[in-house]
């Protein structure tokens, strides 16, 4: 039985391995981070939060400073879904912020349908797409 932990992983209890939900990639044994099988990019900070002021002249210019925060961006290995994304200090090792007791889940399970399909919820992508915007000073683009 596969049991969903995220939108993108889960864990196959029979045979106690982390999976892509996207893929089927066997990723690695459910008692470990899954995140530790996966492809990390670690991400400078500013190139997801731009500086609002010109950095050569402000000393703070509202954007993360790259000596003290990194972006950790989690990838299946082998169909490339992003599977999590963490904000952490430099140097430091991705959160293990999912430990299930793999046993106890195993009992618990026996019996329950399988659920295989994700729920369909709104899809509301193009309306935030279209009602998105940035903080990016675009009075020079002229």
């Amino acid at each position: 039985m596969k049991y969903q932990v995220t939108e993108y992983a889960r864990i196959n209890l029979d045979s106690e391995q982390w999976e892509c939900r996207v893929c089927d990639h066997v990723l690695g044994n459910a008692r470990e981070n899954y995140k530790k099988f996966t492809k990390i990019y670690n991400r400078n900070p500013r190139e997801i939060h731009r500086p609002q002021l010109d950095p050569d002249k402000y000393e703070y210019d509202f954007a993360p400073d790259p000596k003290l925060c990194v972006i950790y961006e989690f990838y299946c290995p082998n169909c490339g879904t992003m599977m999590d994304v963490e904000y952490t200090v430099p140097g430091h090792m991705p959160a293990h912020d999912i430990e299930l007791d793999v046993d106890v889940l195993k009992e618990k399970m026996k019996g329950q349908v399988e659920i295989s399909e994700p729920g369909v919820g709104l899809d509301i992508t193009q309306s935030v797409r279209d009602g998105a915007h940035d903080h990016a000073d675009h009075s020079h683009d002229h």
